[in-house]
């Protein structure tokens, strides 16, 4: 614990070395509306021992408080007054957007029953009334930038093994749970983040994910805190807004390090297609660019550098990362250039369908692979799923790995945890955490190459949905998100659901472009489709970390509340639905 009891402490020490250093440094969400706002250590650790106190005082030591925080400063404050306090954080997505967050929102609550909620005043009202219309009337609601003067918060006796936060997992393959992350896990994944990055006080970071997502609060609010280093913020609007607002503060502020999905290093390359970069944009002080999203793609890597290039963007800074909230966060990391000067791996197709790695050949279908490195103070294996035999290198298995930095289980899911957490090889080793994703080491580098759960299994092959979707993507400029997944028949029967761009819903050939996407996919990997559906924009659903919800999109086609655009359903699939709708 690096000398300190627990989290909480570093936190307190590192205001007291430099009270007046910025910690925070808040972007608006509109430009030129506002000034960015500077939040030192000394205001931010003020404002979390007032609320800690007020905390104590309404006896939420020990309990669950539910942080729904627009304000991004509120949040800080509220975070660190539940570990201040004692008490245990629920972060989670502020009452607003749509309606499947209204329903994750309440599903957390169910979960996690907490003593209260803090939100901020403008959005309390709002909260108040989502949590009374999902029968959680009687939790109180509370605005956290107007609490009342309370006695001083009392220092509570906390160690490794207490619990300080509850970081809800996506619920890309299934409802929401609860990973309980205790204040040793918390500090050994920043302790490893700081070996992999080799971040310190002196670097500057920068970012838009949301905190309630595990990237945007454990390696975009925390780290920084944790170094006593400085953190500039966009919000998540703002990016979407504009994403080039996300590369206009690195420029401006110097910052060094920033991490984001795929998705928003190939939006900002899209975004700027034909167009001249900002007058005086400069990446040059970026020396951590990491891509932490699934599936990281060599293609963005590629754009991404000679797009920005010119603007002082090195391409040895793009860093491929995997972690998971089982794990607090980081996994693997290849920041060290452990990979050499390879951004990706060519595998030949046929053999990575037969779960081995084999190098492409030519002539032959392949598939291109980015390393995310080699795993960072854990210990990690590749495990058969079915017999839990440690595979040897170049075979394809469930990822498992243990470590100071795995979470402790699923709240209140002893179950889950049991089949999750603490499993043993068929060799005899035990503790360790089941990640549920697929991957390969090969050359000592970890190579994810899917999630176990969504993998299609057809005729014997494995066939990944994010190789199928990518192949359809590029099928059409018109074509943006789209995602692929498994329904069951004679054999299993394959769904592509595709989003038309915006500007592109009229005059459109469906029919053609339905028999392309067939096209494509029979060719490539010679697979007849069971379903097509062209959609409209923002229909396929993504995590913050632009993970696509299969298990959601499929729950969706299966219940058929989808609204295509255009559909072409086989005969077999058309029965499926009559049988499995109410």
């Amino acid at each position: 614990m690096t000398g300190f009891r627990n989290f909480a402490e570093q936190i307190q020490a590192r205001a007291a070395e430099a009270p007046g250093r910025e910690a925070l440094i808040l972007l608006p969400e509109y430009e030129g509306r506002s000034q960015a706002e500077a939040v030192s250590y000394r205001a931010l650790d003020a404002g979390a021992r007032r609320l800690a106190g007020w905390l104590q005082d309404r006896g939420a030591a020990g309990e669950r408080v539910l942080l729904a925080h627009s304000d991004r400063r509120l949040f800080a404050i509220s975070l660190l007054a539940c570990l201040y306090a004692g008490a245990i954080a629920v972060p989670t997505a502020p009452p607003r957007g749509r309606g499947h967050h209204a329903e994750r929102i309440a599903g957390i609550v169910k979960d996690a029953a907490p003593c209260l909620a803090l939100t901020d005043a403008a959005e309390a009202p709002d909260l108040s009334r989502l949590l009374a219309a999902q029968g959680h009337g009687s939790i109180p609601c509370l605005a956290a930038d107007v609490v009342p003067p309370s006695a001083p918060f009392t220092a509570p006796r906390l160690g490794p093994d207490s619990v300080a936060l509850l970081q809800y997992t996506s619920g890309s393959t299934r409802e929401p749970r609860g990973v309980v992350v205790t204040h040793g896990s918390l500090t050994a994944n920043q302790r490893a983040i700081g070996a992999a990055l080799r971040t310190g006080p002196a670097d500057v970071f920068g970012g838009w994910l949301p905190f309630h997502h595990d990237l945007g609060l454990i390696g975009q609010l925390l780290h920084p805190l944790w170094l006593g280093a400085t953190s500039v913020l966009l919000t998540p609007e703002a990016f979407v807004k504009r994403p080039l607002r996300w590369l206009e503060a690195i420029s401006r502020y110097g910052v060094t390090v920033s991490a984001a999905p795929d998705f928003a290093y190939d939006l900002c390359v899209r975004r700027t297609d034909e167009q001249p970069l900002p007058a005086g944009l400069d990446l040059s002080a970026w020396r951590a660019a990491v891509d932490g999203g699934e599936p990281i793609r060599s293609a963005t890597w590629q754009a991404f550098s000679e797009r920005f290039a010119p603007a002082g963007f090195r391409a040895e800074a793009l860093t491929a990362g995997y972690g998971l909230a089982e794990a607090t966060l980081l996994v693997a990391l290849d920041a060290g250039g452990a990979a050499g000067a390879r951004t990706h791996r060519e595998v030949d197709a046929a053999a990575l369908e037969r779960n081995r790695l084999a190098d492409a050949r030519t002539g032959r279908p392949s598939r291109s692979l980015v390393p995310v490195g080699l795993p960072v103070e854990l210990d990690l294996r590749i495990v058969d799923p079915q017999s839990q035999a440690t595979l040897p290198d170049g075979r394809i298995g469930e990822i498992w790995v243990r470590g100071q930095g795995v979470a402790a289980g699923y709240w209140r899911r002893r179950g889950e945890s049991a089949q999750t957490f603490g499993q043993t090889t068929a060799e005899g080793e035990g503790g360790y955490l089941r990640t549920g994703d697929l991957g390969v080491v090969q050359d000592g580098l970890l190579h994810v190459t899917g999630r176990l759960k969504d993998v299609i299994v057809v005729a014997g092959r494995n066939l990944y949905p994010q190789d199928l979707e990518q192949t359809v993507q590029r099928v059409s400029a018109m074509f943006g998100s789209a995602t692929a997944f498994g329904v069951p028949g004679e054999r299993e029967q394959v769904v592509v659901i595709q989003e038309l761009r915006a500007q592109s819903r009229y005059r459109v050939d469906f029919a053609g472009l339905t028999a392309a996407v067939k096209d494509c996919l029979a060719r490539e990997f010679e697979l007849q489709t069971g379903a097509v559906l062209l959609v409209r924009p923002g229909t396929v659903r993504r995590t913050t970390s632009g993970k696509v919800e299969r298990a959601a999109m499929r729950k969706l086609f299966l219940d058929g509340r989808l609204k295509p655009l255009h559909q072409e359903v086989k005969s077999e699939v058309e029965q499926l639905l009559v049988r499995s709708r109410p």
